[in-house]
């Protein structure tokens, strides 16, 4: 099949009264991070699904896919995207074109359900020299664009699970400064992701930054401490 009738069939399962929960939930209202944005209110399982079944369609189609002015038809297509991804004679040829459309990956969702699997994946496995991962990253985590921001941090849970977490690191201590919620957010989550593997390396950072971190960072780094390790956090006392 192809785009417009991919498209088609989406369409066809749209639910209106999701869709407009939805468009609450992403923060679509004026002003908000998703302004704008459209949804057919389809769910994520249903989206997987759809995604194997067109798992074979081609890179082109699936960046044409990825331009689609409704989200859950996005989301399909870096679902398959990941999947090409997965291949290793496609991975630098996916993770390339994908950092060049990172402004049609516009909310959280998208970010997070790409990029490790696809700029992650290329990261560690494609490009051995640590100058040229820094130099990818720190592009991203530079932008003025916050999904640029969001994709570079992300990108890094995929070293995360080889246990490596030096470009992390690197990561947050760069996006301590940074003004966005969605940022805070998932660079505490990073860290947290951290200390799930090595919990010393998580606070030796902490120990170091927590002060000056921002509070919604710090939270979600600490989320998962025991309370009275996480209240001496919150509350200043760790010294």
């Amino acid at each position: 099949m192809n785009p417009e009738e991919i498209t088609r069939e989406l369409q066809l399962r749209e639910d209106p009264i999701r869709a407009r929960h939805s468009l609450r939930y992403f923060k679509t209202a004026p002003g908000e991070y998703a302004e704008g944005d459209r949804f057919l209110g389809i769910r994520v399982p249903e989206i997987r699904n759809l995604a194997k079944k067109y798992k074979n369609i081609s890179i082109d189609d699936s960046f044409e896919l990825l331009t689609s002015e409704i989200h859950e038809i996005r989301l399909l297509s870096l679902f398959i995207l990941v999947k090409h991804a997965e291949k290793p004679a496609l991975r630098e040829i996916v993770a390339r074109r994908y950092l060049e459309n990172t402004r049609f990956i516009n909310n959280w969702d998208l970010v997070d359900s790409s990029a490790s699997q696809i700029v992650g994946s290329w990261l560690f496995n494609d490009l051995e020299s640590p100058q040229e991962r820094e130099s990818v990253l720190d592009k991203l985590s530079e932008s003025e664009l916050l999904w640029d921001r969001r994709i570079s941090i992300i990108s890094t849970l995929y070293f995360i699970k080889k246990n490596e977490f030096s470009l992390t690191l690197r990561l947050c201590r760069k996006l301590l400064g940074d003004h966005h919620d969605l940022i805070h957010k998932a660079t505490g989550w990073m860290l947290r992701e951290v200390g799930k593997i090595d919990l010393n390396t998580e606070l030796e950072f902490l120990n170091v930054n927590y002060s000056i971190m921002p509070r919604t960072m710090l939270r979600y780094s600490i989320e998962k401490f025991p309370e009275p390790l996480r209240q001496q956090y919150l509350k200043g006392e760790i010294s």
